[in-house]
């Protein structure tokens, strides 16, 4: 059979293939695509003795196929990348903090609790009902049936206990974080 047979043969055909394609996932934009591509390759080229021109439309068709989405795969990885690489954004980040930092954040929660335990008990009851527990300043100072102002000098006292071990800890870490100390400041 000639290419003009083999021509004739994919017009009589297309329907088939159409559906074949549909089948095997092609969008019908896609199976179009490929379709016309076939029309071209069948109108431009020298087919020589073939026996079984539907089955071997069918495997071009085919080939076509796994040829068109080999090729859109590659321009998918090809998209992303440039996309990740002129975005600054790594496609994936792992927010897992390192081994070091959360040996560091519990080595810090374990002075933090500490420093909380070493607080008179009514500082100590205050703190973790406002900062652990939510509870409002006002309903703890009905609870414990004393001023707001002195619940807020019971927070006072413990934020400040708070502080100066973080200060503490820091200029055991390396020094005071300005650059210059408290005399050379005006």
């Amino acid at each position: 059979m000639d290419s003009s047979g083999l021509l004739e043969a994919f017009l009589a055909l297309r329907a088939g293939l159409l559906r074949y394609l549909a089948m095997q996932g092609a969008s019908p934009d896609e199976a179009e695509d490929i379709l016309q591509e076939t029309s071209l390759k069948l109108s431009g080229g020298t087919f020589l003795n073939i026996d079984q021109p539907r089955a071997y439309l069918y495997r071009m068709v085919h080939n076509l196929f796994v040829l068109h989405r080999r090729s859109a795969g590659r321009t998918a990885r090809r998209d992303e990348a440039w996309v990740g690489a002129h975005t600054g954004d790594p496609p994936e980040i792992d927010e897992t903090p390192s081994a070091e930092t959360t040996l560091i954040a519990r080595e810090y929660l374990a002075i933090l609790q500490e420093t909380v335990d070493a607080l008179p008990e009514r500082t100590k009851f205050i703190f973790r009902r406002f900062r652990l527990d939510g509870v409002p300043q006002r309903e703890i100072a009905a609870e414990l049936a004393i001023s707001l102002s002195a619940v807020e000098k019971h927070l006072t006292r413990a934020y400040e206990a708070i502080a100066a071990k973080r200060q503490k800890l820091d200029g055991a870490a390396g020094g005071s974080r300005h650059l210059k100390s408290k005399e050379g400041r005006s």
